[in-house]
């Protein structure tokens, strides 16, 4: 038996060991709605929910005496715990099942009833079982979350289909293309990501009941009726082979969720560089200002974005170890989890919120856009131009040619636009190395991204 009368330390809520937990970062990295999920009190109700779901299962099967079923039932919806107690207990066992059970019974008070609570299961199964049910609210705040963004880089993408700006490539201008298409590609991944997580839900929402050693001995010749119905009574999937040191579907779920933290990482690197001084395509909203420097408007939000993925991608490789899931059941990659998939969840669910928040407050620039694009050396149309005379040389020669005159326009000796001209004055290449002319399948990439949006 435990000692429930051992000492607790008490440590501040001001102090935090992860930034995510932190007074001062509150609000900035934390994630309100995810947060609730992981808090203590959470992870007690949610086996608490599992125990007491067991129970009335059992007792509908005859597997404990109905009467203690209606006790249990009614424990677990009742009893209030204080995590804090179950601190010795998860210090000795390494997780806080064993300690809770014992703490139940005792309060239950009832000897006879209480020798039928967690009849036949093992912690495991009621630790991985609760886990499941919070993920399942992830699950539906990072939906959400998607379909929200999804649906504000759909209005973008509308409005802006035809609106032109310069396309770079490895940070170098390169030719003209629209708005919305770029607006297209940051939402693209995030339609795939969507699509994911509908696709995992019935691997990851599994109720695990496979007692000691996964064999389910001591639960009985019902078993696999006593699954299907905890399964049902927890608007859960079944799980026909025991998961215990089958992580596969949670390390899928992190993966997910850092694959969609990088989409949206994506995002905010563009961003950051579209609101850069000297680009300036692009306004973000408030931004956070300097100490010292009274024109700085920082892209405070998009570096968090970036940076939650980071932390998130970091935080996957612990996830990944917990594949080598030692024998029947082991303790190490188990423990992992406990660091690694909160974090993941945090990082996922706040950059979402971020993200939802800075592209409803975005605002592109068409005076900067169309400046950048046909402004200064007109650098953009290179490739148009390559291919008109193309129409009348060897493309090669074209190529070279357009190349030459790019060198010279470095050089300042003229626009790309006013060299060509010069050289050959009977193309109208006015009509060519205009932004619309070159806009090619842009506007209709924007247009199939907004039509397939429409869809969720």
């Amino acid at each position: 038996m435990i000692a429930y009368d051992a000492p607790v330390k008490q440590v501040p809520l001001s102090m935090a060991t992860s930034p995510f937990d932190s007074s001062i970062y509150r609000e900035l990295l934390h994630d309100d709605d995810v947060g609730a999920l992981f808090t203590d009190a959470a992870v007690v109700s949610a086996l608490m929910r599992v125990e007491g779901a067991l129970a009335r299962v059992q007792g509908r099967l005859g597997m404990i005496p109905a009467a203690s079923a209606t006790v249990i039932d009614r424990a677990m919806r009742e009893l209030q715990v204080d995590p804090a107690s179950l601190a010795a207990g998860t210090r000795a066992a390494g997780i806080p099942a064993p300690a809770l059970v014992d703490m139940l019974r005792d309060t239950l008070q009832a000897p006879d009833h209480a020798h039928y609570l967690h009849w036949g299961a093992t912690s495991q199964d009621i630790m991985d079982t609760g886990l499941v049910l919070r993920l399942r609210g992830v699950c539906d705040i990072v939906e959400d979350r998607l379909t929200r963004l999804l649906r504000a880089l759909a209005r973008h993408a509308a409005t802006h289909a035809e609106l032109p700006l310069a396309a770079r490539t490895r940070a170098q201008i390169a030719t003209p293309t629209s708005f919305g298409a770029v607006v297209a590609a940051w939402g693209a991944p995030l339609l795939a990501h969507h699509e994911a997580l509908a696709q995992l839900r019935p691997r990851l929402l599994r109720v695990s009941l496979a007692g000691a050693a996964g064999n389910a001995a001591a639960l009985g010749d019902q078993v696999e009726r006593l699954r299907a119905e905890l399964a049902a009574e927890l608007a859960l999937g079944d799980s026909e082979l025991a998961w215990h040191s089958d992580r596969t579907a949670l390390v899928e779920f992190a993966a997910l969720l850092v694959r969609i933290n990088g989409s949206l990482a994506k995002l905010g690197e563009d961003c950051i560089v579209g609101c850069r001084s000297e680009i300036g395509e692009l306004k973000l909203g408030a931004g956070g200002g300097s100490s010292t420097m009274p024109q700085k408007q920082n892209p405070v939000a998009a570096e968090t974005i970036v940076s939650l993925f980071r932390v998130a991608a970091a935080m996957n490789g612990l996830m990944q170890e917990s594949l080598v899931h030692r024998e029947q059941r082991d303790g190490v990659a188990w423990a992992l989890e406990g660091h690694a998939l909160p974090a993941i969840c945090m990082a996922s669910a706040r950059a979402l919120a971020l993200a939802v928040a800075l592209v409803d407050e975005l605002q592109p620039d068409p005076e900067a856009m169309l400046a950048n694009l046909c402004g200064g050396r007109q650098l953009a149309f290179a490739e148009a131009i390559s291919f008109e005379l193309a129409r009348t040389m060897p493309r090669s020669r074209a190529q070279a040619e357009v190349k030459r005159l790019c060198s010279e326009a470095g050089g300042g000796a003229g626009s790309l636009v006013e060299l060509v001209a010069r050289r050959y004055p009977d193309v109208d290449w006015r009509a060519v190395t205009t932004p619309a002319a070159q806009l090619g399948d842009a506007p209709r990439q924007a247009a199939r991204f907004v039509a397939r949006v429409s869809e969720i």
